[in-house]
């Protein structure tokens, strides 16, 4: 299983925001989209870093409630690990895990982003091949 597969159920929709919008905003685009990250592009779409929920708890228990008003450049992760359609499933569980990260973008030809996928995703897609697996085995003993 790849990538792809992951892209193909879930859609290929990208939610971004400017590195000037404030820690606040990001925080309700993060709970009106139910996403757990978002990329951060520029005017022009390039991707300058990623922000999560994890980054922006960190950063309220480090300098309290006035980041909220701060602009999520500050706080952004920079130097994103991305990973490619054709990926395995097994590729990025492996970046994941190694990582400790949660979300990756998926970028395309040329460097465009082309989806985001989750931890939670990946595992989704993981179980759905291996029931599959499962039930392939069953049906060949069966016969």
């Amino acid at each position: 299983m790849y990538v792809k597969n992951i892209l193909n159920r879930k859609g290929h929709d990208v939610i971004s925001i400017e590195p000037t919008s404030t820690m606040l905003e990001t925080a309700k685009v993060l709970r009106e989209n139910k996403i757990g990250a978002i990329l951060v592009c520029d005017k022009d779409g390039k991707m300058c870093g990623v922000i999560s929920e994890r980054d922006i708890v960190i950063a309220i228990a480090r300098s309290g409630a006035p980041i909220l008003d701060k602009a999520v450049g500050d706080f952004m992760t920079t130097g994103v690990y991305t990973c490619k359609a054709e990926d395995t499933i097994k590729q990025v569980m492996e970046v994941m895990t190694s990582r400790r990260i949660r979300h990756l973008p998926v970028v395309g030809a040329g460097g465009t982003i082309v989806g985001m996928i989750s931890i939670g995703d990946v595992v989704k897609e993981r179980m759905s091949e291996t029931e599959a697996e499962a039930e392939a085995l069953k049906a060949y003993i069966a016969t």
